[in-house]
């Protein structure tokens, strides 16, 4: 992450308390919001993680300044000042739109509850106690996005035991943020870190053409030493992996965004607009159109 070193000037800080963000007993509060030039610099009484959704900007915490843009993640605790800031006055055309996870502090001994390793609950005993400084990590392989995605969605539309649902989900995120924050620089020799930067390669390129050669380059592992690795840790062939991969963004894709069929196609690395249809039909059991209907 990119610190600069120009900070903006010392302003009043506000701050948010969380009775106006928490209802109806949930100790969650998930919004997507475009960012401006009107909220102020605040600290909170609650936790808060945030995703950089689209966009690009800035991202004023104390008296640094980091430059922002999708698929970063912010970690931001108690008490600490900060305030999000887009790149550009036109908003309209350059946003800088932001996903924001606010957490009351007593739901973290609730969900500790459904922990057992001794690591993470020593992580949610720090988050809870204010152990834990802001921090920030880009999101390996969208695995981040999309549980914001999965929480934004459940949060807005809901349903029958949506309350535990969206615990449930929170769980996820923590143990996923704490699997990115604690993930060590990857070693030669470490097969499985290795793969996993890989199958993060592959998520993060979706939209382009993907072959075991240009996988072979990238990881210094022969072709036929990746398919082996592809269908012991993935138990499906390349081939077969990435289809799954894209088909799953296709879906996320559909009841996520108002994107058309043919952006979406081009956008999980279907040129061919007809080959899309086929495959989604063959995999999902329906058209883009229905499965889209059905959200």
């Amino acid at each position: 992450m990119e610190t600069l070193s120009r900070t903006q000037p010392k302003l009043h800080t506000e701050t948010y308390r969380g009775d106006s963000f928490f209802r109806d007993d949930l100790l969650l509060y998930v919004n997507r919001v475009p960012e401006g030039f009107a909220a102020p610099q605040h600290d909170h009484d609650f936790l808060e993680f945030t995703y950089i959704a689209e966009g690009t900007g800035y991202h004023y915490i104390g008296n640094e300044t980091y430059a922002v843009r999708r698929g970063q993640l912010f970690f931001l605790p108690i008490g600490v000042s900060h305030v999000f800031r887009p790149h550009s006055s036109n908003t309209k055309k350059q946003p800088l739109i932001v996903c924001n996870c606010l957490v009351h502090p007593s739901l973290l001994e609730r969900v500790a509850g459904f922990v057992s390793d001794p690591d993470i609950l020593g992580y949610i005993a720090n988050l809870a106690e204010g152990q834990e400084q802001y921090f920030t990590r880009p999101d390996a392989g969208e695995t981040i996005e999309q549980l914001f995605q999965a929480l934004h969605r459940e949060y807005t539309l809901g349903g029958e035991g949506s309350h535990d649902y969206l615990y449930a989900l929170f769980v996820q995120l923590l143990l996923s943020v704490y699997r990115v924050k604690q993930r060590p620089p990857q070693r030669a020799g470490q097969t499985l870190d290795a793969f996993s930067a890989v199958l993060d390669y592959v998520d993060q390129h979706l939209s382009e053409e993907l072959t075991l050669s240009r996988l072979s380059r990238m990881s210094r592992w022969s072709e036929r030493h990746l398919q082996r690795l592809f269908l012991r840790h993935t138990e499906q062939s390349f081939h077969r992996y990435v289809q799954f991969r894209r088909m799953q963004k296709s879906c996320a894709l559909l009841s996520g965004t108002q994107l058309t069929v043919a952006a979406i196609s081009e956008r999980v690395g279907y040129r061919d607009i007809g080959s899309f249809l086929s495959v989604f039909k063959r995999t999902m059991g329906m058209t883009p159109g229905q499965y889209r209907t059905t959200r």
